[in-house]
């Protein structure tokens, strides 16, 4: 076929459907805990805080361990080393349904989130690496399905396996969810290795070292414009997102299954825009994606901060979750082409950034919890996400800008 875009093979169909599960994985055991914190407080009779450095910690791994992973996956193969972690995580969740202490499951926290690191960027820049541009955005989305689902199940399950079965049981779910994975992409992963190598598109691009590759991509004026807002994105959005279950059952009281299924709906207003992604991202380009992302995401914070009325925080939760992977994806899109020919590297450093974020605004938020309040965290949360926002909506116009002048077109 020499004209038009070719259609992904059914093999490379298999594989994305794979990474999706895998990346379902690793977003919900990053999120399982959030509903299940006070619960893990009362157990092991510590104050709220300090149960948040089941999250705090595992994000802290997370973001440290794209150090490695990067330039691991440019080297020994991307869809190779997610396999291996996927299964290793299963290991790791299985001891965190054993703990008898907080100290010992934040151990088993910090084994699982050193496999779950190497999956979703690594996943991201296997996608960047096998599936041409103008399919790529529509391809991320898909991929993009598994994570916000992820989050869905994540804030779930860890509600209903408290409430119900206990939160051990969570944590064993998750065990066989690895396990079986992990073994089928193994299984793909060792088809993929019998084929014929086929060149990709990305090959005859040098490939530097990964220091000399690393420093190109922080000493980027652009690249820095997307870390930068990636660290932030990570400190006020998904690092605020842990109070949101433990707000709907302090101020509402509402059961930590009824908070987690609400904070759910995050997720699935996130399912909603990859759904409709396809429309949109012709219609407000880049720059109004992010811009009215963050303005929606806002809007829905300040309900959810100050509702009385439990059952506003429902559709509240639906469209911020809306609203903020319409701005994240946007984000990603510009992660996977900062570095095209050490691409491991360059998505793992944004999320790098997006999770260090993320365990600075944990335990921001979780210091001012008792200060201030949670619906005053969420709010000052909200109102970072919106500056962001609106400034990488800005930066973004000045890069078209920039380009448009460099080629000379109107």
């Amino acid at each position: 076929m020499t004209t038009g875009h070719p259609p992904l093979s059914a093999s490379t169909h298999r594989s994305i459907l794979l990474l999706s599960l895998a990346t379902f994985a690793s977003m919900a055991v990053q999120r399982i805990c959030d509903a299940m914190l006070p619960e893990l407080a009362r157990e092991f009779a510590v104050s709220l805080a300090h149960a948040a450095q089941v999250v705090s910690v595992f994000a802290v791994v997370y973001g440290l361990s794209q150090l490695f992973y990067g330039p691991l996956g440019d080297r020994l193969g991307k869809y190779r080393v997610v396999s291996y972690t996927t299964l290793a995580c299963s290991v790791g969740c299985l001891l965190s349904a054993f703990a008898d202490s907080l100290n010992v499951l934040v151990i088993a926290r910090v084994l699982v989130a050193l496999g779950a690191a190497a999956i979703i960027p690594l996943s991201l820049a296997w996608i960047g690496d096998t599936v041409r541009y103008e399919l790529r955005q529509e391809t991320l989305a898909r991929v993009g399905l598994g994570t916000t689902l992820g989050i869905v199940g994540g804030q779930l399950l860890g509600g209903v396996f408290t409430d119900t079965l206990g939160w051990r049981w969570a944590f064993g779910f998750m065990a066989l969810l690895f396990g079986g994975v992990g073994t089928l992409l193994w299984q793909d992963w060792r088809r993929q290795a019998a084929m014929p190598a086929t060149p990709a598109h990305h090959d005859a691009l040098p490939r530097p070292g990964f220091v000399a590759q690393a420093w190109r991509i922080l000493t980027g004026p652009w690249s820095r414009v997307v870390i930068g807002v990636a660290f932030i994105e990570g400190a006020s959005g998904f690092g605020v997102l842990a109070i949101w279950a433990s707000h709907l059952h302090r101020e509402l009281g509402l059961s930590l299954s009824a908070s987690g299924a609400i904070v759910a709906l995050f997720g699935l207003g996130g399912m909603l825009y990859m759904a409709v992604a396809r429309r949109l991202i012709p219609r407000l380009g880049e720059r109004g994606l992010a811009l009215t992302g963050v303005s929606v995401l806002a809007a829905s914070v300040l309900v959810l901060a100050w509702t009385p009325w439990w059952w506003l925080a429902i559709p509240a939760s639906w469209m911020a979750g809306f609203g903020f992977f319409m701005f994240h994806n946007t984000m990603q899109t510009n992660a996977t082409q900062m570095a095209a020919s050490a691409r491991g590297t360059g998505v793992s450093m944004f999320a790098l950034a997006l999770f260090m974020g993320q365990s600075v605004g944990v335990l921001v938020a979780a210091a001012l919890l008792e200060r201030i309040g949670s619906a005053m965290v969420m709010l000052l949360g909200g109102a970072v996400m919106w500056l962001i926002g609106a400034y990488f909506s800005y930066a973004l116009r000045g890069r078209e800008a920039r380009m448009q002048a460099a080629t000379g077109s109107p």
